[in-house]
This record gives C-alpha cells, structure tokens and sequence, in this order.
C-alpha cells in the first residue's frame, strides 16, 4: 500500500523508468499518474498527502532564489511548478537540491533551460494524485484527503532575487551558469 514517502519515490522511480522522454518532466508526470490510477483509491489519497508534505519540505527560500535564476524569474506559483518539476527529478536530485540549492548548476537540464531561456516547471506534478483519482474513479479527490502545511521562510533571504552581485555571492555556480 502506498502510504510512505518511500514508496512514493520507488512510484516516480517507475515511472522515469517507463516514460518515453524521462527527462520530460509531464512525460515522467503522466507515467506517475497512470501508475497510481491502477492502485487502490487509498494509495491514490494518501500520495496526494505525500506529494503536497515535498512541496512542503522544499519550500525553503534558497531554492526559490536558485529557481528565480535558472528561470529567470519566479511567481509563487512557478515555485510550485519548479518544486514539482524537482519531484519529478527522482528523490535524490529532489534532496541534494533541497538541501543546496546551488548545485541546481550541475543539473544538466538547469543548464539548459538557462541556456535557452525555457522554465523548469511542472504544472502536472502537483496534480498527479488528483488526476490519478478521477482517472480510477471518476470523482474528484475529496477536499479533505489531504493539508498543507508551508514553513516560513528565512528571512536572511529576503533580498530583491534581481540584484545579481547578491545571487552571485549566495548562489555562486548557479548564477555563472544564469547570469551574463
């Protein structure tokens, strides 16, 4: 039964391994949701749960600086989609970037998409559950299957993310791989 974050990561990890293209993000998104749709409505529920608990956990202000970098600006919501996008990525790149940010500049794809001006961002991740749910039952997820609960955010990091001598001291690769 898909209860734990564990299990969770060993679904993404399929469905990496099943998409077509796994270092399209919605590719890896839509295998992750046809693999859940196929469990028990349980399962389903609960990874709704897990997936807004990551969300949770990496919402951490360095990561929001590192993702205004590398796309060039960063909405509230398209620091949804980023940390979607990282949940996509597989647990170990979602927790070496969590825990340093900057190391995003390794990623070949943050490399990328600084190179050619696109967004790491993954709309669909948020919503793998939800849309697994209505695939499995036809019914939407209920309102109450899961919360969500955002830390603030460290003040130490409130700075204006376009100010680049500051990123370059705080996110040093990341803002030579993003900035000019």
């Amino acid at each position: 039964m898909l209860v734990n974050t564990e299990q969770f990561w060993a679904l993404i990890d399929e469905a990496r391994s099943q998409a077509s293209a796994p270092e399209d993000s919605y590719d890896v998104a839509e295998q992750a949701c046809a693999l859940l749709s196929a469990r028990p409505r349980e399962e389903i529920v609960a990874a709704q749960q897990i997936v807004w608990e990551l969300l949770a956990d990496s919402y951490r202000a360095p990561l929001r600086a590192a993702a205004y970098l590398v796309n060039g600006g960063c909405s509230d919501d398209g620091f949804d989609y980023f940390r979607g996008w990282l949940v996509m990525q597989g647990r170990e790149v979602f927790e070496r970037i969590v825990a340093a940010p900057d190391e995003l500049a390794e990623l070949p794809a943050a490399r990328e998409a600084a190179a050619d001006g696109e967004e790491l961002e993954c709309e669909a991740a948020l919503g793998v559950a939800s849309s697994a749910h209505i695939d499995a039952t036809g019914e939407e997820l209920p309102s109450d299957s899961f919360t969500t609960r955002y830390p603030p955010l460290d003040p130490d990091w409130e700075f204006d993310y376009e100010d680049a001598d500051e990123m370059r001291r705080r996110l040093p690769r990341l803002a030579a791989a993003c900035l000019s």
